[in-house]
């Protein structure tokens, strides 16, 4: 049976880089069309249960895409594609965090909150496609720039660890932040909601409501994370192809992913430090070419997947022994 498998993996006519892309593109107008239209038909809050469930089937689909890019991409592919995809959809756990205090800052209530989240998935699906098609065009231009995303992600990984568990992400600090500050002072915000509308009208005068304000900072602030998720994925492979689709697939969950770890993603005590090893790694690994060292695909998913898992088992293990 897995000699029939491995055939069949190996010997078949390879479709074109172009159908692929197709292939894609259906795959994910079909999840956000089930998302809008079937997993969230109206504004209500979601049970655990329904969650999960969710969460599951988007997880499940981001697997499944892996197994069509080893069938015709080849192992190594495949391996890159896991790889990416498990440090995207770590890095969304702690932007999970940051969501749950812009909504709180803002004033969205939660019934609301899948909405925003719905439109800002959207919006991180067209602007990771504009920022890792220019990340690929200059790296493409000069190779050499990859030597200054290893720079950055050791630099990044240093300071996430030395970091530690501060509150940065306050809801205070959020307020004080240059995004939150600009947008409110260029734009006729009101803070009053209005139902599910973004947009309010107010003796003839239109006013962004608490969701799209929302909605804005967290596009902006989805920006800034992608400058840490894009380089490290471009430190594992140059295919384009791989970088974007890990990093959709990884994304398109956040929604359900938000409404089940919200609550419960600060109990991973351990998984930002684990984070930080695995940019360094990431980091270390686009050098170690230049001193003729070479580590193959399934060393990078090894080593991402062992400590990411392993800090979370951790955490958890820790948690349990201080409630005992």
């Amino acid at each position: 049976m897995l000699e029939k498998l491995q055939d069949m993996f190996t010997h078949h006519e390879v479709i074109s880089q172009e159908l692929m892309w197709v292939f894609f593109g259906i795959a994910v107008i079909v999840l956000l069309a089930l998302d809008l239209f079937c997993f969230n038909r109206k504004n209500e809050i979601p049970s655990f249960a329904h969650t999960l469930w969710v969460c599951i089937a988007y997880i499940g689909a981001g697997l499944l895409f892996g197994l069509f890019v080893w069938y015709e991409k080849g192992g190594d592919a495949a391996m890159d594609y896991y790889t990416g995809f498990l440090i995207e959809k770590s890095l969304s756990m702690d932007n999970i965090f940051v969501m749950s205090i812009i909504f709180s800052s803002v004033g969205v209530p939660r019934i609301y909150q899948h909405r925003v989240l719905f439109w800002g998935i959207l919006g991180a699906v067209v602007m990771r496609a504009l920022m890792i098609s220019v990340g690929a065009a200059i790296i493409s231009e000069f190779h050499w720039v990859l030597y200054i995303f290893s720079v950055f992600l050791i630099y990044t990984g240093a300071k996430m660890m030395a970091h530690g568990e501060e509150e940065k992400n306050s809801e205070e600090n959020i307020k004080n932040s240059k995004i939150y500050k600009t947008v409110e002072k260029y734009l006729p915000v009101t803070h009053e909601i209005d139902g599910a509308h973004f947009i309010s009208i107010k003796n003839g005068k239109k006013y962004i409501t608490p969701l799209l304000f929302a909605l804005i900072i967290i596009e902006l602030m989805d920006v800034v994370f992608a400058i840490d998720s894009i380089p490290a994925i471009f430190g594992i492979t140059q295919d384009v192809f791989i970088v974007y689709t890990s990093n959709i697939f990884a994304i398109l969950g956040l929604r359900a992913l938000y409404f089940l770890l919200e609550a419960a993603v600060h109990r991973f005590q351990y998984l930002k430090s684990a984070l930080a090893i695995v940019l360094i790694f990431i980091g270390v690994k686009i050098l170690l070419p230049v001193f003729g060292i070479h580590l193959e695909s399934w060393h990078s998913l090894t080593v991402t997947f062992g400590l990411l898992f392993g800090s979370i088992f951790l955490s958890l293990a820790k948690e349990k022994k201080e409630l005992a």
